[in-house]
C-alpha cells in the first residue's frame, strides 16, 4: 500500500535527543513536541511515495543532506522553548 511520507520529521526526531541534551531544555513530552512542531515550520517538507513497510533508505541520504539544517531549526526551537515553557517545568 503507498503512502506519503514526509522524511524531514523523521530526521528531526532522530536528532532531537542530541539537540535537547546539548541545549539543556526540558524533555517532557509537552516541550519536546513543541520543540518538533517549531522546526518542522521552518523546515522544508521532504515527501516521497513509499510503500507501507518499506525501509526508510532514503533517510540516511536525506540526513547527510539536511543534517546541519535541521540541528539548527531544532537548537532554535529548543532555544525558544527553554525561554518560553507552556508549563513549569525543570530540566529532565
Amino acid at each position: 500500500m503507498l503512502h506519503l511520507k514526509n522524511f524531514m520529521e523523521d530526521i528531526v526526531l532522530s536528532l532531537l535527543d542530541d539537540v535537547i541534551k546539548h541545549v539543556g531544555v526540558c524533555s517532557c513530552e509537552e516541550c519536546r513536541l513543541d520543540i518538533v512542531a517549531k522546526a518542522m515550520n521552518n523546515l522544508p517538507p521532504q515527501y516521497f511515495v513509499v510503500n507501507k513497510g518499506e525501509p526508510l533508505s532514503k533517510l540516511t541520504t536525506l540526513q547527510l543532506v539536511f543534517e546541519e539544517q535541521v540541528i539548527a531549526a531544532l537548537t532554535d526551537a529548543a532555544m525558544l522553548i527553554k525561554g518560553n515553557p507552556r508549563h513549569h517545568c525543570q530540566v529532565q
